[in-house]
Order: structure tokens, then C-alpha cells, then sequence
């Protein structure tokens, strides 16, 4: 019988990235802060971290990324001004904003992949279990629906098993994930799997599977010791997937299929889709919006 783990309170948030992608914008202007809508791609990522009850946010940085930090500060001279003029609404947002997380930030000196920046975070995560959200990964989900990290730390809590998120992805897009070989539970339950083997970025000839990592991740602690004996893989960077791989064949792991939309915020054509997405969810301007669309269509 699987042991009740205890609940994940931290999550690790990596976003050093360059984003090159989004040049020049992203010059002087971290890609986590480009905007969907009116809030930047990082308030989403530690949002839905929140909503799955954690309350530590370890963020991992490159040079350049301060603004991130700023955000989820204190900003005196502004919300003063916001005070003064009775713009009550707004302020009260900001401080909500503020206080939604206790955010510490970790320095990645070398790019040297998304293993070495989960890595980076082992000082302050210690031996607890943590989640861990790609910054430009956005999933949007039925308000009715808990949030992906939410299902995968329920899903660790129960089984007491490093639990990822798993989609599925048409042949052409294999290569750009890693992937995961699962097998049905023996239970019947429909949304969750035993992995049975992982591989980063495969040609679509490599693997029979066309389930993806999608950028949420709840692992147990041991995942530090497995990565801290990964060699660099592809790219010459140390790879999370790589280290996953190991981990699975001591520990074993679950993949949890998700339903929620998910948005890959840190290309711009999935930026532009998700900015559309969150603008017709938006209270005020979805109905505006949705009109615009349909005339463009006819045009």
C-alpha cells in the first residue's frame, strides 16, 4: 500500500531563459513579463502554483531578469498615487499580487539546461517534496476544474509517487518535447498512467508514444540526486527528462493526462494564442473581443 506524502508547499519556476524568440522585445524585457492582456506570463505561471496550495515560489533567474522580481514587490510611489486618486480596485489587485506568494530568487550563472536551473533551486527546497512550473508554459482550465500542478500534487500526496503532466502530440511535434511511454492503471482510471520509459526531444521514428511533457512536474526530493550524477545530453545541457529517466527506474513515477489548454507562451505564435484566449476570458473586454473576431473571419 502506497504511504501518504506529505503536501508540496514549494515550487521551483525556471525562468532564465534569453527568449530569443520574442527579439528585440525581449532586449531589455524578460519574455516571462510580456503581457496576455494586462498581466505578465509569469503572474499565471505562480497563480496556478497558488490555486495548488503552495506558498513558496523559487524563481531561477538569468542576468537582466530584476523586473520579475519588482513585480511581485512593493511598489510605493505607485500604489501611493493609486491610493490618492481612489482608484481602489486597481491598488487592491496590486496587493493581492504582492503578498500571493513568498517569491525567492536563485541566479543560473550558465545557461546549462532545465535540469542544472531545477538543480539550482536545491538550496532552498531542502528535502521536501516541490513542484515545478516551465515560466512560459500557460494552462488555462475550466473555472470549475482544478489546475493542473493542483491534480499533480494530489496525484503525490495519494501515491506518494513524482507525478508529471502528460498530452498528446501529433507526429511532426514529438521532437520538440520529451516524451513519455506510459501504460494504462490497473485500476481503469482513465487519466492516469505508470511510466514506463522517457526520452527527450525523439524523432517520431524513435518512439511508438505521442504523449509530451507539457512543463508540470511534482517530484519528490530524490530527483536533486539523479540530476546531480546526469551528464549533459543534447545541446551539451543537462537535461530534466535525462535525470527523470533514472529516477524512474528506482522510484517509479506516475503521468497525469491533462484536459486543460495549455499554451506555450515563449513562442510567439502560442503567445498570440494565448493573449486571444485570455482576452475573451477577460470580465470586461471577452464580449468585445469575441466581436472582433467573428468580424475579421468575415472579412
Amino acid at each position: 500500500m502506497l504511504n501518504k506524502a506529505p503536501q508540496v508547499t514549494k515550487a521551483i519556476i525556471p525562468a532564465a531563459g534569453l527568449g530569443t524568440r520574442f527579439l528585440p522585445a525581449t532586449k531589455s524585457i524578460p519574455k516571462e513579463m510580456l503581457t496576455l492582456v494586462d498581466s505578465p506570463i509569469i503572474f499565471y505561471v505562480v497563480e496556478e502554483a497558488v490555486l495548488a496550495g503552495i506558498s513558496d515560489i523559487v524563481l531561477i533567474q538569468g542576468r537582466g531578469k530584476a523586473a520579475i522580481e519588482d513585480f511581485f514587490d512593493v511598489s510605493y510611489e505607485l500604489e501611493d498615487k493609486l491610493a490618492q486618486r481612489g482608484e481602489l480596485a486597481v491598488l487592491d489587485r496590486l496587493n493581492r499580487i504582492k503578498n500571493m506568494a513568498n517569491i525567492i530568487s536563485i541566479r543560473q550563472k550558465q545557461p546549462l539546461g532545465l535540469g542544472h536551473a531545477v538543480l539550482c533551486g536545491k538550496p532552498i527546497v531542502g528535502d521536501e517534496p516541490f513542484a515545478v512550473l516551465l515560466g512560459d508554459e500557460v494552462m488555462v482550465q475550466k473555472a470549475t476544474e482544478p489546475s493542473v500542478t493542483k491534480l499533480l500534487v494530489d496525484n503525490f500526496c495519494r501515491t506518494g509517487l513524482s507525478s508529471v503532466a502528460v498530452m498528446p502530440v501529433a507526429d511532426e511535434d514529438v521532437s520538440k518535447y520529451g516524451i513519455a511511454n506510459v501504460e494504462p492503471m490497473d485500476s481503469g482510471v482513465t487519466n492516469e498512467f505508470h511510466i514506463r520509459s522517457l526520452i527527450e526531444k525523439p524523432k517520431p521514428t524513435e518512439t511508438q508514444s505521442r504523449w509530451a511533457l507539457p512543463g508540470r512536474y511534482v517530484f519528490d526530493t530524490q530527483i536533486f540526486e539523479f540530476l546531480e550524477k546526469t551528464k549533459p545530453g543534447k545541446n551539451g545541457e543537462i537535461q530534466l527528462t535525462d535525470a527523470m529517466a533514472q529516477m524512474l527506474l528506482k522510484c517509479g513515477m506516475r503521468a497525469v493526462a491533462i484536459e486543460s489548454r495549455r499554451f506555450d507562451a515563449g513562442d510567439p505564435l502560442g503567445f498570440i494564442k494565448a493573449n486571444i484566449e485570455m482576452a475573451l476570458l477577460h470580465p470586461e473586454l471577452g464580449s468585445e473581443v469575441k466581436a472582433y473576431l467573428r468580424e475579421i473571419v468575415t472579412r
